[in-house]
């Protein structure tokens, strides 16, 4: 059933691309085509894997943190502080963690929703 509350939400076109290609600076994605509607959005996105293979440990950490906070952990790698071997090992873990959804659109739209939806 659908109500109509007779709202616009014209105000918010604005944002929605301003955020959506910020996002894909963030994002190993490239956004082919998009329709920012008065109450929806449609988007094309390519994903490019390859290019999150490519990037270093270090680059994927710092495009984590345009967006994200990131652990205690990927803070020390970045600063330049020594670890241990286990730190080493999570660390790896982390960044892998962290590359795979650098990689995927589930997380742009994730992203994309928090502040819209608000």
């Amino acid at each position: 059933m659908r109500f109509y509350v007779g709202k616009t939400f014209e105000h918010r076109r604005g944002w929605v691309e301003e955020k959506l290609l910020q996002l894909a600076k963030v994002f190993c994605i490239d956004v082919c085509a998009y329709a920012v509607m008065s109450n929806h959005t449609h988007i094309i996105l390519y994903v490019d894997d390859k290019k999150a293979k490519r990037l270093s440990d270090k680059a994927i950490l710092i495009r984590w943190y345009k967006q994200f906070k990131g652990a205690w952990l990927t803070h020390k790698l970045v600063n330049g502080e020594s670890l241990t071997n286990s730190e080493r090992c999570l660390l790896s873990e982390l960044i892998d963690e962290y590359r795979n959804r650098l990689s995927g659109y589930q997380l742009v739209y994730a992203s994309a929703q928090r502040r819209y939806s608000a």
